[in-house]
């Protein structure tokens, strides 16, 4: 292609402004009114759009971080056991399980993860945590019968 002059050749774009604006306008096709079909309003709401999806993964990681301790500590307080000794007396019996796999067993395996907090809590005995109370794993169920009306 041959210009002429320098006018001519600062006009000519080519094929690479079509595609760059296309891959912009395939990212806004599901957005509503002009944000779809206009490129300068499209592409802001794109790059805003991308960095909350940026964002939104690392936040969706804490969340079920957060979600997986409180089922575990759901769970351990229903054995009496506080989640810090729980979490010790596992990692010193070598019980090398993360906080995922604590939290499925806590809600779908009931008698598993009570395996674990007898272990964890035999553990606890033998080695003297401060904070164990020794409680039984069966008096954690509060009923109508566990309560005591004067």
């Amino acid at each position: 292609m041959v210009f002429l002059n320098i006018p001519l050749l600062v006009r000519a774009r080519g094929p690479d402004e079509f595609w760059r604006k296309r891959r912009i306008f395939k990212l806004a096709a599901h957005y509503r009114s002009r944000t779809r079909n206009v490129y300068s309003f499209a592409i802001r709401s794109v790059h805003r759009a991308l960095a909350y999806a940026t964002k939104g993964r690392k936040l969706k990681k804490l969340d079920m971080t957060e979600l997986w301790t409180t089922r575990v500590e759901a769970g351990c307080q229903q054995y009496g056991l506080p989640l810090e000794a729980f979490k010790e007396g596992l990692a010193r019996t070598d019980v090398l399980l993360n906080k995922k796999m604590l939290a499925d067993l806590a809600i779908w395996e009931p008698r598993s993860f009570e395996a674990l907090v007898r272990i964890s809590r035999e553990r606890a005995a033998v080695e003297g945590f401060p904070d164990i109370k020794q409680r039984s794993a069966f008096n954690q169920v509060y009923g109508l019968s566990n309560l005591k009306l004067d």
